[in-house]
């Protein structure tokens, strides 16, 4: 194996590792919901004026599939729908009190993860971080490309 796929490797290996390792934690505190509906309410909580399009797009899942849990979520009492004055055309979605509270338990998880895992990086140099913020850069932007392509093909043969 070169050292290109030894990287993919280890990088896939250590995300999966990351996510089983903090998932136990997470379900431990958040028994009563589905990964997929902290991961919306994640979502809303953290970006402003959030609709279907944009939860999508940050989601990477179908405006349909948005449209399908955000019902789901309304009717669990976690979001509300609201409408602007100035735009009665676009609705967009807000965390209710309960929802903020799920927000909430789950942004302190993710700090005690980042407290957790603060160790690994006492030791790294500016220069090193500034190599990996640039490989990951990169790496992300290529992704957005290759989706920007498939999104492209997808429209070609419809």
């Amino acid at each position: 194996m070169n050292k290109r796929e030894q990287v993919l490797v280890n990088f896939r290996e250590l995300i999966n590792k990351l996510a089983w390792f903090n998932k136990l934690k997470m379900e431990e505190c958040l028994k009563e919901y589905k990964s997929v509906e902290v991961h919306y309410i994640e979502c809303i909580g953290s970006h402003s004026e959030s609709n279907v399009t944009k939860i999508a797009e940050v989601l990477y899942m179908t405006r349909g599939a948005i449209s399908k849990m955000t019902k789901k979520l309304e009717n669990k009492g976690l979001i509300e729908s609201y409408q602007k004055p100035d735009n009665k055309k676009e609705i967009y979605f807000r965390l209710t009190k309960s929802g903020q509270e799920i927000y909430d338990i789950h942004e302190k998880l993710h700090k005690e993860f980042n407290d957790r895992d603060s160790i690994v990086f006492e030791d790294i140099t500016e220069e090193q971080f500034d190599n990996m913020l640039a490989f990951l850069k990169k790496y992300d932007e290529h992704l957005d490309s290759e989706i920007s392509k498939m999104n492209k093909d997808d429209m070609l043969t419809k």
